[in-house]
């Protein structure tokens, strides 16, 4: 099912990294193993990476700027790995490019599913993007290009969203004018998030709407239906890119 996927576990507690890899072999995974974010890089450079388990405390550089300097020039998934219960540690992860998240202890399977779960929507990216993939999508006179994830606004200026901020707008713009509940957005925008995972959509409403706000109207584009969740009011239109 895995395909010989190879997955580079990021964590400086040796302990844990054996157990991992005992653990996620038998299941047809290729595990590689860093300590460090030098390591990490050097792994990246020797090996064809497939996902990343990025822990947050390491020492010497931390997982969540590790995971900054990734996205920078690599889709490549990465799932956190956190022993610490503050919220803002989940969130911060998710907004800057983070796959999804896991909180020490955990049981070795829940890990499994969450690495099965990012690999499939990874590879359905890939062999079959997302309604307007490869076109613009035009919303009351913004454009978003989803296939360089740039965002114009009525005025011209381009609106750097960052990948939490990109996959809330596609869910948003793939349901016009639907109501969506928070638990259904976290699994359009990315995925199965526990604990802050309503928080997190709620955080980054308020992120989005505030870069909306480049134009009158554009917070308003977003409702918020009380006790229900979020409803994308602007008429979508699809148009070819060029």
């Amino acid at each position: 099912m895995n395909s010989n996927a190879q997955v580079l576990i990021v964590d400086d507690d040796e302990d844990i990294n054996r157990l991992l890899a005992n653990y996620l072999v038998p299941y047809g995974f290729v595990i590689h193993v860093a300590c460090d974010g030098e390591d990490m890089h050097r792994q990246l450079e020797r090996q064809s990476i497939d996902l990343i388990v990025m822990d947050i405390m390491l020492p010497g550089t931390d997982g969540l700027s590790l995971t900054r300097e990734v996205r920078q020039h690599s889709k490549i998934p990465i799932i956190m790995l956190t022993a610490r219960s503050d919220h803002y540690d989940r969130i911060l992860g998710l907004e800057i490019g983070a796959d999804d998240y896991i909180t020490k202890p955990f049981e070795p399977r829940e890990l499994v599913a969450r690495i099965q779960s990012v690999l499939r929507r990874a590879r359905l990216r890939v062999n079959t993007p997302l309604r307007g993939e490869r076109d613009v999508i035009s919303f009351n006179g913004w454009r978003l290009n989803a296939d360089d994830h740039s965002l114009l606004a009525p005025s011209g200026v381009k609106v750097v969203l960052s990948n939490a901020e990109f996959q809330l707008l596609c869910s948003f713009l793939h349901t016009p004018r639907q109501l969506l509940r928070r638990d259904q957005l976290i699994k359009l925008a990315h995925g199965h998030v526990d604990g802050a995972g309503e928080r997190s959509v709620d955080l980054l409403v308020s992120r989005l709407r505030q870069k909306l706000a480049e134009s009158p109207n554009g917070p308003e584009m977003i409702k918020t239906v009380r006790g229900h969740g979020y409803l994308f009011t602007a008429a979508v239109e699809l148009g070819q890119s060029v």
